[in-house]
């Protein structure tokens, strides 16, 4: 079993646990507030990659009651949490990676902790397929914990499961987005405090697609 099917069934495993810690945590609305307010269309269409059970589905639908969302998460049991909490919101269950397959156009992509998840490669093609799918001047939103990548692998949670966790490094990012003829709108960072001695940072990127001459 690969590492990424091992972290996928994590995931599933693990969503009420996830539901419970989360579905509340008030630490990104800024920058969802942010995101929100850059999207300048009416009835604008959203995809979200990685959307778990539904926590930020449910804070864009708050500021955004307009915004046509579609979600998806690999995790059948974070789709079903998902469903519930965001009744309105057309859920499919897809692998992050597998976005191409999208046929839609979106004017906003909320990725938000799925990087955590992706190897380099997988994050910038992540990123490559963003920005086929965005229409123009649409926004990208993606978060991730900065650190060494050579650093990355499996970690435990409290339910004693393991799921690899890759770091990322905003330059690195930065410079892919730009390659990519992305426009960076924002850059953030939060102090995250994983554990009682350990303080993550993880950052967020904002960025528009220029638009095509």
């Amino acid at each position: 079993m690969d590492k990424y099917q091992i972290t996928f069934n994590t995931w599933n495993k693990v969503a009420s646990l996830y539901q419970e810690k989360f579905m509340d945590i008030d630490l990104y609305n800024d920058s969802y507030d942010k995101f929100c307010k850059e999207i300048k269309e009416v009835n604008p269409s959203i995809l979200e990659v990685g959307c778990g059970p539904g926590n930020i589905t449910k804070y864009l639908l708050k500021q955004g009651p307009d915004f046509r969302i579609k979600a998806i998460d690999v995790a059948p049991n974070m789709l079903q949490l998902a469903k519930k909490n965001n009744p309105t919101v057309q859920f499919e269950e897809m692998d992050g990676r597998e976005i191409h397959r999208l046929k839609e156009k979106f004017d906003g992509i909320m990725v938000g902790f799925c990087l955590p998840y992706l190897s380099k490669e997988d994050a910038v093609k992540l990123i490559q397929d963003s920005f086929q799918l965005l229409n123009d001047n649409g926004l990208l939103y993606f978060s991730f914990i900065e650190g060494d990548y050579e650093n990355s692998g499996y970690e435990t949670g409290s339910s004693g499961d393991k799921a690899f966790v890759y770091y990322h490094q905003e330059a690195y990012l930065k410079n892919v987005l730009q390659q990519q003829q992305f426009e960076v709108l924002e850059i953030m960072h939060k102090d995250y405090p994983k554990r009682d001695t350990e303080i993550q940072t993880h950052c967020i990127l904002i960025a528009k697609k220029r638009q095509i001459q």
